[in-house]
């Protein structure tokens, strides 16, 4: 089943060019994988409504969203930053996508808080919070208005290695148990390798091949993915590992 489907997306930005994006993502955790300046937060930001592409269709789960402004989407969004409001409370900070959409519900916003295990942050702001506290904080604002696709913009690059093997387990266990579909933006093969249910690896603005994590080590498409992958040979243990 399709949930998002991209058709001839491309946008011209600058110098740069995301060129003649075409992908079909179902129920999975799907990642986008590539080097700095590859055009995988453009990408993304198009996904979520936040950039306009120059050409093609966006659309999520049969309806056309190519269109619409970011909150008509029904989509969850979580940026590199998390953009938390320093001003607010972690209450007030989750509650802010219910009110987007005109609600305001403290009993849901406990509800959800429990469930990513923040409940005891409630009453404190941003800057009190570690960096693993801060995305589950963003986590629970993107997961409370219920969205049909969840989107990662680099979620553990500020994050220590111990806090990001933590925090990989909470992003599968989010994609199991609230149900919904994830496209995870990074340049980390181990997060890709952990996550991933498919990977598509994004060069200069374009797709060069998707797959699953193992497929793209072993058999590159290209001499350009082959070259982007081969210096992470010790990752095929690890993902053998995993299988």
């Amino acid at each position: 089943m399709k949930v998002l489907e991209l058709q001839q997306v491309s946008k011209r930005l600058g110098k740069f060019t995301l060129q003649d994006i075409s992908l079909s993502i179902g129920k999975e955790y799907f990642i986008l994988l590539g080097p700095t300046g590859a055009g995988k937060s453009v990408l993304i930001e198009i996904i979520a409504g936040i950039i306009t592409p120059d050409t093609g269709s966006i659309s999520l789960n049969g309806r056309e969203i190519t269109g619409l402004p970011p909150e008509k989407r029904h989509i969850g969004f979580l940026p590199q930053d998390y953009a938390l409001f320093p001003h607010l409370s972690v209450m007030k900070n989750i509650e802010y996508g219910l009110r987007i959409k005109g609600k305001k519900n403290k009993f849901e916003v406990i509800e959800i808080s429990k469930k990513l295990g923040i409940e005891h942050l409630l009453e404190r702001h941003p800057e009190n919070l570690s960096g693993g506290e801060k995305q589950r904080v963003a986590l629970a604002r993107a997961l409370i208005v219920q969205p049909e696709l969840l989107l990662l913009d680099e979620p553990l690059s500020a994050v220590d290695l111990k806090t990001k093997e933590k925090l990989m387990e909470e992003l599968k266990r989010v994609h199991r148990e609230f149900d919904v579909p994830v496209v995870h933006v990074t340049h980390s093969f181990l997060e890709a390798g952990i996550l991933a249910d498919r990977v598509a690896v994004i060069m200069e603005g374009k797709i060069m091949q998707i797959g699953k994590i193992r497929e793209l080590l072993s058999d590159a498409t290209s001499r350009e993915v082959a070259e982007f992958v081969g210096v992470k040979d010790l990752f095929v243990e690890l993902i053998s590992q995993l299988e």
